[in-house]
């Protein structure tokens, strides 16, 4: 029997003990250093675009609505001059293949740059750490405020960057719902304190979101939540471009003869937003955005050493020292070719579909309450409903003719005007003389023609049955 210690632990149970220790790690907050170079810049580009595309775009307007609207209750996608519906589904399903071909494509060449300098999740923490920079100054400041005891001027600091990150979030919140609902509309009714329960709770919910994400959870986010980070390496291999930090030529770190070209001022740790050593190798954690790249070329330049001691680079390259030329050269890799390939192949395919695409939909529906019925002399009629969507901006005249059988004709008027991005359901009886026809009670195959006068190329034509009892 295992002899307790003079606490009342076994040593089974202080091994439990240690397990569940070590198991568990406390978050402690990351204050990334702001950094200055090409990377930086690069993202501070990519943020302001990313960010701007986001915000102005609800705003635009194209021939008397809003640009891009994905009116849901209308079951209508506005982008610009196109108008896409239900039954446009397929371009929908291009669109997440192109999208999840483009994320391989990219992983497999150059890393997790998407990450970087693309991701939702960096493009608004980058803008909530601007604003915290702003308010609290830089990263010292930030160690220092966070480490004083709570006062009036540490509350009215705090203050002030929480209500302009509730205020960045709110903002991010409405413009979200703005792609749902006419954005000068919500506006309308946001100031009127009249929304709609849904429209706030999305707003709530989104700008939370942001807040939750941006604000306080961030590097977390990348670290434990997003999938991308737990699967990328599955599309890693030795010739992709990550940041890799040149050990041979960096160690022994510190300053000094026999030493290396490190010298050991954490400056890539500190400016990392995720909190890792990139001279530990490649982890899960990196982002690819190259933040420790700017910092450690910024110390070389200083202590007169070449640039380049952590830079983007591949494994291969590291290994048998191969020129920039020759890693760019193995690059394209049969790997990369097949995703640019496949991907090349079906945004052409997308692309053609969609300028061949009629913007006319037509459904054909038969009146089931008068199946066929004797009208006249000798003729039978069938009642036919036409569900005619014209997906175009501008309003339509169509023009509606029937064949399959010799004197078969549309009764009544033949010609209806259809709105912009509308639907409109038309009742139409057609008509055929049964002695004429010498036709047996039976079903015969039409075919509904429906062309838009003046545009020929709008023409779409349906299949259905005629009906002689």
């Amino acid at each position: 029997m295992t002899a307790p210690d003079p606490k009342g632990y076994t040593a089974a149970s202080r091994t439990d003990e240690l397990v569940e220790q070590s198991l568990y790690a406390k978050r402690e907050k990351i204050y990334p250093r702001e950094v200055h170079g090409l990377f930086a810049r690069l993202r501070t580009l990519g943020v302001l675009g990313l960010l701007g595309i986001y915000y102005l775009t609800p705003w635009l307007r194209w021939r008397g609505h809003q640009a891009i609207l994905l009116d849901l209750p209308a079951r209508k996608f506005h982008i610009f001059s196109l108008t896409l519906w239900p039954q446009d589904f397929i371009y929908l399903a291009f669109l997440l293949i192109i999208a999840g071909l483009t994320l391989f494509f990219v992983t497999a060449l150059a890393g997790r740059v998407w990450c970087g300098y693309a991701c939702p999740q960096t493009v608004w923490t980058e803008a909530f750490l601007w604003i915290e920079r702003k308010v609290e100054g830089d990263r010292m400041k930030q160690q220092k405020l966070d480490a004083m005891p709570m006062n009036l001027s540490k509350f009215r600091i705090k203050a002030t960057k929480q209500i302009l990150w509730i205020l960045l979030a709110g903002w991010t919140g409405f413009t979200f719902v703005g792609y749902f609902t006419p954005i000068i509309e919500l506006g309308q009714r946001l100031l009127a304190f009249s929304l709609g329960p849904w429209e706030t709770f999305w707003v709530l919910f989104y700008g939370f979101a942001t807040y939750g994400n941006a604000g306080w959870m961030r590097e977390q986010v990348c670290k434990y939540m997003c999938p991308y980070a737990r699967f990328q390496s599955a599309m890693f291999d030795k010739d992709t471009l990550i940041i890799t930090y040149d050990r041979e030529r960096g160690e022994p770190r510190g300053k000094g003869e026999g030493k290396g070209h490190c010298v050991d001022c954490s400056i890539c740790v500190q400016v990392c937003p995720t909190g890792i050593d990139i001279r530990n190798g490649l982890q899960y954690e990196c982002i690819g955005c190259a933040a420790c790249i700017d910092g450690c070329d910024q110390v070389m330049e200083k202590v007169g050493f070449p640039k380049g001691l952590i830079r983007y680079s591949t494994s291969h390259a590291m290994e048998q020292k191969l020129t920039r030329a020759q890693m760019l050269k193995r690059a394209f890799r049969p790997r990369v070719l097949l995703y640019s390939a496949i991907l090349w192949a079906i945004i052409i395919a997308a692309g053609v579909s969609l300028w061949q695409r009629v913007p006319l939909k037509v459904d054909v529906i038969r009146d089931r309450a008068a199946i066929a019925r004797e009208v006249g002399d000798d003729e039978i009629e069938n009642v036919y409903r036409l569900q005619i969507m014209n997906t175009t901006e501008q309003p339509r005249v169509y023009e509606i003719r029937v064949s399959g059988l010799h004197d078969i004709h549309v009764a009544g008027q033949r010609r209806v005007e259809v709105d912009g991005a509308t639907a409109r359901m038309v009742p139409m009886n057609v008509r055929v003389h049964v002695e004429r026809e010498h036709l047996r009670p039976g079903t015969y195959p039409v075919e509904f023609r429906v062309r838009a006068v003046g545009f020929p190329r709008e023409t779409v034509r349906e299949k259905s049955v005629f009906i002689v009892r």
